[in-house]
């Protein structure tokens, strides 16, 4: 079995974890949230439904979009949403780092169980 940590924090009773975190990674690489959500199992709506109800409970824009045209639309993140994930995977490291011997612990335990 592998043991993981899995970070989320609770902010105005929105949750912001791995995966929300993830799909503004995937903004950030695609330059869409279409081409993110797609790249991240979800639909545009879906990937758009997220990133507002984050926008919404920080009152912070996540991303800031052109509309198409000749050039395409498009989406960037904002530097608070950028922020927000350097802070996040931040925090993650530390508490996976943290968590090794609870880990080691929990997979010693297991390997004495198995007979």
């Amino acid at each position: 079995m592998k043991t993981k940590l899995r970070l989320q924090i609770r902010f105005n009773d929105t949750v912001i974890g791995p995966g929300k975190i993830a799909l503004l990674e995937s903004v950030a690489e695609h330059g869409s949230i279409s081409a993110a959500g797609k790249a991240c199992g979800m639909t545009f709506r879906r990937a758009w439904q997220l990133i507002e109800t984050v926008q919404e409970a920080l009152g912070q824009s996540l991303v800031e979009t052109t509309v198409g045209g000749k050039g395409g639309g498009g989406a960037t993140l904002t530097p608070f949403a950028e922020a927000l994930i350097k802070q996040y995977r931040h925090v993650e490291q530390q508490a996976n780092e943290s968590a090794i011997p609870l880990f080691q612990l929990l997979n010693d335990t297991e390997q004495q169980a198995d007979p």
